[in-house]
């Protein structure tokens, strides 16, 4: 009968599904990625004719693993995948915890930092919705710190002025407000020195306590060395600032930009 021959396709469906299964552990036992991938990949389709959706998306999120070891553009494109029945599933922090590796995948290995920030700024959105605020300003401030490094300071001051009016009013999280009205401000400066002062005199009316730390202290020191075109000033604030806290990579890039903007300063260095 009709029944019975549905029946028997399944069992056969679900027999290669293991089988293919099978294969791709043992590929991964071999560290053959690339076969590994593939054959994660066409359990994945097969779990999708047997209507078993999560079995698929689970499937798909091993192959884009497997890949990512060998192939990174085709571990995105599983890891999409898996993404598109995970959304349809309503599962929106598992969606986004793929984006973040989707992006971390252009970061590393495609150096696409335009498609990271998408998938970074998606993530955000699906954290957002289900109300995982930390998640969601983790993905923000990668968002912020890269808009910055492309010279996109309005979308990152944006950022980090938001996120830093959401933690400064939480006792556990409002030691890093001050970090992020540092980083807003650097930003505003490097486009006009105006405006950083104006956002600093925001900031320090905002959050009181953002007058007391060296961050602020810093921003007035170096604007006070930019009114007067003080070159020597500048970088006696900053190596003052970074021997007591090292300056990572974004902030000396940022400073660096402020510093090449007074009069007569060409040489990129901060020593």
């Amino acid at each position: 009968t009709l029944r019975s021959q549905l029946l028997w396709g399944n069992t056969r469906v679900e027999e290669a599904c293991e089988m293919y299964t099978r294969a791709a552990n043992m590929f991964k036992i071999a560290k053959n990625w690339s076969a590994a991938g593939n054959a994660f990949c066409q359990a994945a389709k097969l779990h999708m004719q047997l209507q078993s959706k999560h079995d698929s998306a689970t499937s798909f999120v091993d192959a884009g693993n497997a890949y990512k070891k060998a192939d990174p553009q085709e571990a995105i494109n599983c890891l999409n995948a898996a993404i598109d029945i995970y959304t349809d599933m309503g599962r929106f922090t598992i969606a986004a915890k793929h984006h973040i590796t989707i992006a971390e995948i252009y970061e590393a290995e495609l150096v696409d930092i335009e498609k990271a920030i998408a998938h970074y700024e998606q993530a955000a959105d699906y954290y957002k919705g289900e109300e995982s605020n930390s998640s969601a300003n983790k993905c923000l401030l990668k968002v912020a710190a890269y808009a910055a490094q492309l010279e996109q300071y309005q979308k990152a001051i944006e950022i980090y002025e938001q996120v830093g009016t959401n933690t400064m009013d939480n006792p556990l999280l409002k030691y890093s407000a001050k970090e992020y009205f540092f980083k807003a401000a650097l930003c505003h400066f490097i486009v006009d020195e105006l405006n950083a002062k104006l956002a600093l005199e925001k900031y320090e009316e905002m959050f009181p306590a953002f007058t007391d730390s060296r961050e602020c202290k810093l921003l007035k020191k170096l604007l006070e060395a930019h009114e007067e075109q003080n070159c020597e000033a500048y970088t006696e604030a900053v190596k003052e600032f970074d021997s007591i806290s090292r300056l990572d990579q974004w902030l000396t890039t940022m400073l660096l930009r402020i510093k090449k903007s007074i009069q007569g300063e060409g040489d990129g260095d901060l020593k």
